[in-house]
């Protein structure tokens, strides 16, 4: 399964990184770092009407290769204007990210940052806090229940916000279970990479009304919206869509028009 060949890739790269620079001195690192707004990411998605996570990534085992219309800092620039917060992918073999990415959006931005990867040890942690970062990503589907749990409470230790991504309702069923203020569906099944917008019009019921609840992928177009926007959706993460715009900013303030309509 392409899930299971992600995360093999990611436990092989973590000592190359852990060769730079040890996990003692990580945490260290991430100890003395200054939390930029505690919660900021999570405040920015929590507000009234929709809120809308902005992708950057350069490929995805789905779409090859991402030919972007405008280059990093057009984009960011675009986004400071329309988006709530910016997604980083950081994850190097499968979605060609890379840390210094995201340092380089942190220079250019004051949104909030998810550091958007496959989160599987602590050094990711303290490293994501390190580079810059106001959130993380953990994927239920590739984590058992105590490191769920472990890493959620890890990040927050750290006041770093988490976005916890399910799939189905046994993922949901078991994200609950740490309590997340912040909980997604990912419309993309990582095991065969399908998109179907039907996980979150099926999973909504599931997730309290009081968590800010993020519809992840697949998010293309204006009838794509009208059906997420039904769903009862605080805020979608797109990808994509963006990617492949000229004019992001433009987009991002048509479909908050459209899901307030």
């Amino acid at each position: 399964m392409i899930l299971e060949e992600i995360v093999a890739d990611k436990k092989r790269r973590l000592p190359e990184h852990m060769a730079r620079i040890s996990e003692s001195q990580m945490r260290r690192m991430a100890e003395e770092t200054k939390t930029r707004e505690a919660n900021c990411f999570y405040n920015h998605l929590k507000k009234p009407g929709l809120s809308i996570i902005g992708e950057f990534k350069k490929a995805s085992p789905s779409l090859g290769t991402i030919t972007s219309k405008i280059d990093l800092m057009e984009r960011i620039a675009e986004y400071n204007a329309s988006v709530d917060a910016i997604s980083c992918l950081t994850e190097e073999d499968h979605f060609h990210g890379n840390v210094e990415y995201l340092k380089e959006i942190r220079a250019k931005s004051q949104l909030p940052i998810l550091r958007k990867d496959f989160m599987i040890c602590e050094y990711q942690f303290y490293e994501a806090k390190v580079i810059g970062a106001d959130a993380v990503l953990l994927i239920t589907a590739i984590l058992d229940d105590a490191q769920m749990h472990d890493f959620y409470q890890l990040a927050r230790e750290l006041e770093l916000d988490v976005l916890v991504e399910t799939h189905d309702e046994a993922e949901v069923e078991r994200a609950m279970k740490i309590n997340p203020r912040i909980i997604g569906v990912n419309n993309r099944n990582l095991k065969d990479f399908t998109i179907s917008l039907e996980h979150t019009r099926r999973l909504r019921p599931y997730v309290p009304e009081d968590k800010v609840f993020v519809a992840e992928s697949g998010i293309t177009g204006d009838e794509d919206v009208r059906f997420l926007r039904d769903c009862g959706v605080d805020a979608f993460l797109i990808g994509r869509a963006f990617m492949e715009s000229e004019n992001p900013k433009a987009l991002a303030q048509k479909w908050k028009e459209l899901y307030q309509a």
